[in-house]
Order: C-alpha cells, then structure tokens, then sequence
C-alpha cells in the first residue's frame, strides 16, 4: 500500500512541478525570459567540419545582420548552419538539415524569437567566398 501511496504521490509532484511554464507549439518551455539574441554562427559542410575561414563571424545588432566568409570551394548547397541562441529563445525556420546558401544575391533570414514569444528579431545570414 505505501508503495502504490508514494508512486501516486510522486506522479502528482511531477505534474505539479512541471505546470510552472506552458509549452508552446513545439514542445519547448514558454518562460519569462525577453533576450532575444544570436551569440554564434558555426558553418558545417557536408564533412561537418567548418567551413568558415579564419575571418570572424561579425554579428551586428543594430543592423541585425550576420556576415561570415567561407573558405575557397565551398558547396553553398550543402551547408549546416548552427547558431547559438539566447537562453531559451527559439529559431524559426528550424534548422533540420543542410541549407542552400547559393543564392548570394538573397540572402536567408532566420527570427529569434524569445523565450516568453513576445520578442522576434530577424537576422540576415550574409555569406562572402574567400577569393583564390
């Protein structure tokens, strides 16, 4: 009897606990938190190794823009964007696999949005080729 008392009791902590944050569309936790922010942009071929060149990564957040230059050869069909993002912020559109980045005249654009969803900010990712 004590056992099935505490397993009972143990759910319901759980259920309790976890109802602090509502979960939005994609099972991430809603929270309080308004920074809204990319801190990092690492580029993967199709190899996973980096293919940016020794150049940083310059984030601008008054222009909200992201310039990165890529090495020499590089497929721009096949790149893995990561980004580090502020804590509990979410990207959209999601990265899910490799990107195209070959349309130079076009840049892509992905929002941040907050971990309360109230904040969007949309950063243009803007890709050089590092000349031979």
């Amino acid at each position: 009897m004590k056992k099935y008392l505490f397993t009972i009791l143990t759910i319901f902590l759980i259920v309790v606990g976890c109802t602090k944050f509502p979960i939005d569309e994609d099972g991430l936790l809603i929270t309080d938190r308004e920074d809204c922010y990319i801190s990092n942009l690492e580029l993967l071929g199709a190899d996973q190794r980096s293919v940016l060149t020794e150049k940083l990564v310059v984030i601008d957040e008054e222009k909200l823009t992201i310039s990165a230059e890529v090495q020499f050869g590089t497929d721009l069909r096949n790149i893995y964007p990561q980004f580090s993002l502020a804590t509990d912020a979410k990207l959209d559109p999601k990265i899910v696999g490799k990107v195209d980045f070959s349309d130079l005249e076009h840049p892509k654009q992905y929002t941040v949005i907050s971990g309360n969803r109230k904040v969007r900010k949309t950063y243009t990712v803007l890709i050089t080729v590092q000349q031979p």
